[in-house]
């Protein structure tokens, strides 16, 4: 099913005459609305009437969070307040929050955006949502929400937390979608199977997004919930969520290419890389009118595929997150991902889809601990398989890391639970 089939059926051609369109128009409006980007391109030398090709975008400076930090609270707006009807903003926990606004216009667009990308992912109007990530300033819950309204579907927004409430109502409203953080979802058929109530969850879809998510992990979730599970991409600084989604043959999140041109570049060099090489992500907004972004540094590690999908869709697909520019853990000069290690635990049916990476440092040498969480706290009093388990876990994470680490294996439910995005990544070598 399409939401925009027209939209989302174009031509490559008919997709870069937009995208060139668009990116010569959004130029020249920021040189015209916003005093930063004046300068920035004043500087470059760039006006709308001097990009002759989209291959002429690499002639426009990038934009970093600390650009929108820098101009905080609305330096980087396109349009006065008075137009701004909605303002949403990052936690802050770094420093300034990044602050965002939207127009009417921009609303709009982010509810297509997010209506299309539902409708790929298998939602329809009767459907029962549940929306279980936190409202408020954060951009996910709204954009979702929103996009599921458009296309007629019922939404239930419980926020998070409160997790027996959530699964009583997920009992009472037959609920058949759940929207939320995979983690957050893997904690609520945990506990669904702990109140003995699994059988009576009717969830069918799950639309997730906020947080990475291997394939491994996925299918964790999906065997807790018996849902079809799908991810969604965005942040608050290019709309929210709604940039990029999963359709039903999960191979690669179809990109809103009339609203957001995408690129790849080498996150040291700068460089923009050929098309299909693994890189940093780097997005354009090409219709926002609230707070326009150009070239925008998203620290996101992917490829981009554009050949068009079996599902009909022809937007070309970026592949899951591999991991992000400041999530790389350099571990005795050797890059580590985080979602490399998932992929290695995921793989053994002892051990929870619950895990925490503490960073040490001993005698000026960087230390990984993996604490891994068991399934089942009954194999702590077997010796001899949980020093089995240990040493295929330590393996394992050896040869696809190709360092040693320390691996610990917790007893079942003593690692921390999380509502929202979940913290894995305990950094103890500053202190």
């Amino acid at each position: 099913m399409f939401f925009q089939k027209d939209a989302e059926t174009m031509s490559r051609q008919q997709i870069e005459e937009i995208q060139l369109k668009r990116l010569k128009a959004l130029v020249d409006y920021c040189y015209n609305n916003v005093p930063f980007y004046h300068d920035r391109l004043d500087k470059a030398g760039i006006t709308g009437d001097k990009i002759k090709s989209l291959d002429d975008i690499k002639y426009i400076p990038y934009t970093t969070k600390d650009d929108i930090r820098d101009n905080y609270p609305f330096g980087l707006f396109g349009q006065p307040l008075k137009k701004i009807v909605r303002i949403h903003a990052s936690s802050g926990t770094t420093g300034k929050p990044t602050v965002v606004g939207y127009t009417r216009n921009d609303l709009e667009i982010w509810s297509d955006c997010m209506a299309r990308l539902c409708t790929a992912a298998g939602a329809t109007d009767e459907d029962i949502v549940q929306i279980s990530f936190g409202y408020g300033l954060f951009t996910g819950a709204l954009g979702l929400h929103y996009g599921l309204e458009k296309i007629g579907a019922t939404v239930v927004p419980t926020s998070s937390g409160n997790t027996e409430k959530q699964i009583m109502l997920m009992q009472d409203f037959q609920t058949t979608a759940l929207v939320g953080t995979p983690s957050y979802a893997q904690l609520i058929g945990e506990t669904a199977r702990e109140m003995g109530v699994i059988d009576k969850i009717n969830l069918k879809l799950g639309l997730f997004g906020s947080e990475g998510c291997t394939e491994e992990m996925r299918t964790q979730v999906e065997k807790t919930l018996g849902l079809f599970a799908t991810d969604n991409y965005g942040m608050s600084e290019l709309m929210g969520p709604g940039v990029s989604g999963e359709c039903r043959e999960r191979c690669g999140m179809h990109i809103n290419e009339d609203h957001f041109l995408a690129e790849v570049i080498n996150s040291e060099t700068g460089e923009v890389l050929p098309k299909g090489s693994q890189g940093e992500l780097v997005i354009t907004t090409l219709t926002k009118e609230g707070i326009p972004m150009l070239r925008y540094r998203t620290k996101d590690i992917t490829k981009i595929d554009y050949e068009p999908c079996k599902c009909g869709r022809t937007f070309a697909r970026m592949a899951k997150i591999m991991g992000r520019t400041d999530d790389m853990l350099k571990i005795r000069g050797v890059n580590v991902f985080p979602s490399q290690i998932e992929s290695v635990l995921m793989k053994f049916d002892q051990i929870a889809p619950h895990y925490q990476l503490v960073i040490t440092r001993e005698n000026f040498a960087d230390r990984l601990e993996v604490k891994v969480e068991l399934a089942d706290s009954s194999l702590l009093e077997r010796y001899s398989a949980l020093e089995s388990l240990r040493s295929s876990i330590h393996h394992d994470l050896k040869t696809v890391l190709g360092i040693d680490t320390k691996v610990s294996l917790v007893e079942h439910k003593s690692l921390e639970r999380f509502q929202g995005k979940a913290k894995r990544i305990v950094d103890l070598r500053k202190k």
